[in-house]
């Protein structure tokens, strides 16, 4: 199943992994059985919400959710995503994240796989790095061997492409 939520974020990820995010997401929804689908929870993010979201457990109340500041992620340029599993618990054909599922370990779809793991393997299939190394384990990233601080120097010379807020890569 299909989540709209996710298709409207794909949007926004840099256009040069457009068109494989959509294929990515494809292949997800084809291996993910049931009442079983995937949501992809953050994709692009302003240095405004990635400091924001740094501030959390250190100067906003709340647990610590990135040890990165804005400009410091891939996600700042349109090069990561987040996601989870959800659930159509209603029963009622539509994947409107009724429960959101972090577990990591289950079979939900009963197809003797584990449903993360499933969703794992065609990211590293099309090259994307996973962040389980550093503990992220929603995290994907495609940089195309472009490291931050990199990226930051394309950021602050607005080395854009025409008309966007997307870097020439």
């Amino acid at each position: 199943m299909k989540d709209k939520v996710t298709i409207d974020r794909i949007q926004y990820i840099h256009p040069k992994l457009k068109d494989e995010l959509l294929k990515i997401y494809d292949e997800i929804c084809s291996v993910l059985g049931g009442n079983l689908g995937c949501r992809f929870v953050q994709v692009f993010r302003t240095f405004e919400e990635q400091d924001a979201l740094y501030a959390q457990g250190r100067t906003k109340p709340g647990p610590k959710v990135t040890d990165a500041p804005g400009g410091k992620s891939y996600h700042n340029y349109g090069l990561a995503i987040d996601f989870c599993l959800i659930s159509d618990k209603n029963n009622d054909g539509h994947i409107s994240g009724d429960e959101i599922i972090w577990d990591r370990n289950t079979d939900i779809d009963k197809d003797n796989t584990i449903d993360w793991m499933e969703v794992v393997k065609i990211f590293l299939k099309y090259g994307w790095t996973w962040g389980a190394s550093w503990k992220d384990y929603p995290h994907f990233e495609k940089s195309f061997g472009y490291s931050i601080s990199t990226l930051l120097n394309k950021y602050k010379n607005k080395d854009f492409i025409p008309g966007t807020h997307y870097l020439n890569l």
